[in-house]
């Protein structure tokens, strides 16, 4: 063989080997899609995991590819699709969450309560710094606020915190215990205030071995801490560690920053979040020259009926953002205290009538049974227990994710939907992935140990609108890079079909 000739065939081979890595940036045909992402899923490392994928065209309602499409697979927090457009379409975007202040009596002409002043929830989470641009020190001015309004100055009796809206355990079916210290297993309740976490901001001492200081926002003695930490010299590597006992607000720090360390930041969830919120008011009402004699403390589902509020007198309500806001603040970062919690407010609001014998979960999942019916979707292939995805039994399909993002596609509220989910390189958790289709990708993610997931809406280079559904089960990552890469992979291989769907058949 002539060397030219060789040379020429040898360039060719390499040429179609680029072409073939999942990084590569030339077009495909409809067929060579397909058989890149089966090449991807067939590699032998992934040979004890499960794949399950499926993409449609949202214009032909063609099949573009689909493996595994109808086999039950954990879905992580891919879960919150459900939740997030379950909430929508029951509420609409403007709904807005209620909490009221309640008494036995109006204050008399001096402002004077007497007897005890009670915060009612009904799971507004927007008592946060995230909803008030990073405010901390006035995350419940809005209530307090309220209470100034109906011209109260002296409490003579307790502040109550009310949480009997939701009827349940606080945290979410199946979550597991070892989750509940960190902020993303925080527990539920109809009072929550900051994510119901303390964030902590460490920094090293001032000289060798000395404590690390720390920092918490909100400022609260709410949890008692054990600084067990120490400042080491600049070739140790950073590494704090936090622990809470479970129900209770103990925590201890261990670990070590380097002396010339800058801001380790994390945080600790709060046992008993109803009582810290009311805890956390009276001293904000303290501030404000309203005094509260009594105590504080909590009437919770446990220990009490529910509340009928028409046998009290409302002194004033405060009101959440608008559930828009609420959606996209619960999606984008995927924050899972807001996604039960939604779904804790359509089951709050159900039209059941026997709901003394259901936890107010059961209810929610019993509403969102409907919604999938509504949505064309089997109830056999969404197997959920909580609204989060943080459960570790949940199960969902594929082909469940993408008839659900379809519906929503087709829905009157089809725009908010897709501008919830998390946007290429842009914001959410996807700010630092996929850039290269900026613009062109909306899509919700999902992680728990051994699954990663993806799931959403995607223009392709010959624009056409896409619905996707890519989820890994039973895959531990070994060697570099990682299972999100794996993701990222086949995500990239779709944004470069350059063919219609309707220009060829399946």
């Amino acid at each position: 063989m002539r060397t030219g000739k060789r040379l020429f065939l040898l360039l060719l081979l390499i040429g179609s080997v680029i072409a073939r890595e999942p990084g590569a940036t030339g077009d495909l045909s409809l067929q060579s899609l397909r058989e890149e992402i089966s090449t991807h899923l067939g590699q032998e490392r992934f040979s004890s995991a499960v794949w399950g994928v499926k993409v449609i065209s949202l214009e032909s309602s063609k099949t573009i590819f689909e493996t595994n499409a109808l086999k039950l697979l954990k879905p992580a927090s891919n879960a919150k699709l459900f939740t997030g457009a379950l909430a929508l379409d029951r509420f609409g975007p403007d709904y807005r969450i209620k909490t009221s202040i309640l008494s036995k009596s109006e204050p008399d002409n001096d402002g004077v309560i007497h007897g005890d002043l009670i915060i009612y929830g009904r799971g507004d989470f927007s008592f946060a710094a995230r909803f008030r641009d990073g405010d901390y020190a006035h995350i419940l001015q809005p209530i307090v606020d309220a209470i100034k309004k109906a011209n109260i100055h002296l409490v003579e009796g307790d502040l109550i915190g009310d949480e009997t809206y939701f009827r349940g355990p606080r945290l979410g079916s199946s979550w597991a215990w070892d989750d509940l210290q960190y902020y993303y297993g925080a527990e539920v309740s109809a009072l929550t205030i900051q994510d119901n976490v303390i964030d902590l901001f460490f920094k090293p001492g001032a000289e060798l071995n000395a404590h690390c200081t720390f920092e918490q926002k909100p400022e609260t003695d709410f949890v008692y801490f054990v600084n067990r930490t120490k400042t080491t010299t600049t070739n140790i590597t950073a590494d704090i560690q936090i622990n809470r006992s479970l129900g209770k607000n103990e925590a201890y720090l261990s670990g070590s920053l380097p002396l010339n360390h800058g801001t380790w930041t994390d945080a600790v969830t709060v046992a008993n979040p109803g009582l810290w919120f009311v805890t956390m008011l009276k001293a904000s009402l303290a501030n404000e020259g309203v005094e509260v004699k009594g105590v504080t403390g909590t009437k919770a589902w446990l220990e009490e009926q529910p509340t009928k509020t028409g046998n009290y007198k409302e002194l004033g309500v405060v009101e959440s953002a608008p559930l828009q806001d609420l959606i996209s603040k619960m999606m984008k970062p995927s924050q899972n205290l807001y996604a039960q919690l939604l779904l804790l407010q359509v089951g709050a609001n159900a039209a059941e009538i026997n709901t003394e014998t259901k936890t107010t979960e059961e209810l929610g999942l019993a509403e969102l049974r409907k919604f999938l019916g509504k949505a064309n979707i089997a109830g056999k292939e969404v197997l959920l227990d909580e609204g989060s995805g943080l459960s570790r039994t949940a199960l969902v399909t594929p082909n469940a994710i993408v008839q659900l993002l379809k519906y929503m596609h087709q829905h009157q509220n089809a725009a908010l939907f897709r501008g919830f989910l998390p946007d290429a390189g842009t914001d959410g958790s996807l700010r630092n992935r996929l850039a290269e289709l900026k613009g062109k990708l909306a899509a919700k993610t999902g992680t728990i140990r051994y699954v990663n997931c993806l799931s959403g809406y995607m223009t392709s280079r010959a624009g056409e609108s896409l619905a996707f559904s890519i989820i890994l089960n039973a895959y531990n990552h070994e060697g570099p890079g990682s299972s999100t890469d794996d993701i990222d992979a086949i995500t990239l291989l779709l944004g470069r079909l350059s063919e219609r769907s309707s220009e060829t058949s399946k």
